[in-house]
């Protein structure tokens, strides 16, 4: 099981149990409601895929009431402007700080000048933003190039010296996950014998996944295709009933790459239908917290913050599928 570098995570630790000792006061000044409640916005991308939803509970857990939190919580179904604007009306509502899931990388200067000139801090989780970084606090999430380098790894040990043809399942065109993923997979594979003959984004959805795939296979035949990069396991997941539905034998006749690995993408790796899986861990919410905490206090932090990821073969994931918290 190969592991990334961890950067910055030690940066957090001393502040793991100061969440609920903040003092803030609302309107975005660094001080809390009179009660001493941390009042957050939070702006998810919407609840696209397994992966999102594990992500919000890791949230809303860390920013519980029993934490000292009033989380107000919006999720824009992956409307970007829609998303802009829920950003836009928790600066109205004068919280202390928000935390945002950008759908995509572009468009976020405006709305994130105007929290910059209402004093209230902006943690960027998971995705991150072409805007200048001195208009967030900080970022914290998972290197997603290099997890696009991790599958480009072990497809050119698998598949390097034999003509490949690759189709790709991307990701939400415009998000950083799926520009990344490409740029370290495509850098993995250059030179090998995989060509990638098709491409097209399934919007990390499962049912995207299914119909893209199934396009796929109306156009090249199972015979024509000889490996899925999907850029996350909803999408696999949904490729796989293509594939079925089609006469087709997944991880056998169509080898299939996934990245997140939550518990029904590794269950398909261990049944044999998914041949690797790279980690994305999407229990973000205590680090989002922590940082949170130090912006208030006025600290400083690391600009970006990565957080661990694991490769799974099937006999990896047999053996901690049982103790996944996602």
């Amino acid at each position: 099981m190969r592991k990334s570098v961890l950067t910055g995570l030690a940066l957090m630790g001393a502040m793991a149990l100061g969440i609920t000792g903040c003092s803030s006061s609302s309107g975005g000044d660094g001080s809390a409601d009179g009660d001493g409640t941390v009042t957050v916005g939070f702006a998810q991308t919407g609840s696209e895929s397994g992966w999102r939803s594990a992500n919000t509970e890791s949230m809303k857990a860390a920013f519980s009431t029993e934490n000292g939190y009033d989380l107000v919580f919006n999720a824009a179904d992956n409307d970007p402007a829609a998303q802009i604007a829920a950003v836009r009306d928790f600066i109205n509502q004068g919280v202390d700080a928000i935390v945002i899931a950008p759908i995509v990388e572009d468009g976020w200067d405006d709305v994130l000048q105007e929290a910059s000139d209402a004093g209230i801090p902006v943690i960027l989780e998971d995705r991150t933003v072409s805007a200048s970084d001195d208009l967030y606090y900080s970022w914290v999430g998972l290197d997603f190039e290099r997890e696009g380098t991790y599958a480009g790894e072990w497809a050119v040990e698998q598949f390097d010296g034999t003509p490949t043809k690759m189709v790709v399942l991307e990701g939400t065109t415009g998000s950083a996950p799926a520009n990344d993923r490409a740029t370290g997979f495509d850098d993995a594979i250059a030179g090998s014998t995989i060509e990638k003959i098709d491409s097209q984004t399934g919007e990390f959805t499962r049912d995207g996944g299914k119909t893209v795939m199934e396009g796929f296979l109306q156009k090249y035949g199972v015979d024509g295709i000889d490996l899925l990069y999907a850029h996350n396991d909803d999408m696999a997941l949904g490729a796989i009933e293509a594939i079925e539905a089609a006469g087709g034998v997944p991880g056998e006749d169509i080898q299939i790459i996934s990245i997140d690995a939550v518990k029904d993408g590794l269950q398909a790796l261990i049944d044999g239908k998914i041949n690797y899986v790279v980690e994305c861990n999407p229990l973000l919410g205590e680090l989002a917290a922590d940082l949170v905490t130090q912006a208030l206090a006025g600290d400083t932090a690391e600009k970006a913050i990565y957080v661990d990821d694991e490769t799974f073969t099937a006999e990896e994931a047999a053996a901690v599928i049982d103790q996944r918290a996602y």
